[in-house]
């Protein structure tokens, strides 16, 4: 199944993680919303910084290892997974060039929406095509619901 561009969202690893420890808010609503209904964006970037920041230690108290390994598998398994082009990949965009990937992400997957908690994200210029929203801008959205 090949998801429509509209259907494609980039989450950003603040809201994943976000979602996993409360199961309710607009983290949670944005992340249910997204695999029911549409496709999560990852390139191998962007995977890799929500895999190791699930495996910090301070959260071993809160989701056990097993069900973080789980977590991560679903979600590799339904991801829309994307490739980013050299030429995409040479853009600046941010403050903090460690969250360029999440645009570059949603660029190469001519994803609409980039939905993060990040400030440098959120105040990055406009990109053409692309909205950055907070969790709770998103979960606002005509068609979303908890």
């Amino acid at each position: 199944m090949k998801a429509e561009p509209d259907r494609r969202v980039v989450i950003d690893s603040n809201v994943w993680i976000s979602a996993f420890l409360m199961k309710t808010g607009a983290p949670a609503i944005v992340v249910r919303h997204v695999i029911a209904f549409g496709r999560p964006v990852f390139s191998a970037q962007t995977f890799a910084e929500l895999e190791s920041r699930l495996w910090l230690p301070k959260f071993d108290r809160y989701l056990p290892m097993d069900e973080r390994r789980r977590l991560l598998g679903d979600i590799n398994a339904l991801a829309y997974w994307v490739d980013i082009p050299e030429k995409i990949a040479a853009q600046k965009f941010c403050r903090d060039a460690n969250d360029d990937p999440f645009i570059h992400a949603a660029l190469a997957a001519e994803a609409p929406w980039l939905v993060t908690g990040d400030r440098d994200l959120l105040e990055a210029p406009a990109v053409p095509g692309l909205r950055i929203l907070t969790p709770a801008a998103a979960s606002q959205l005509p068609g979303f619901h908890g």
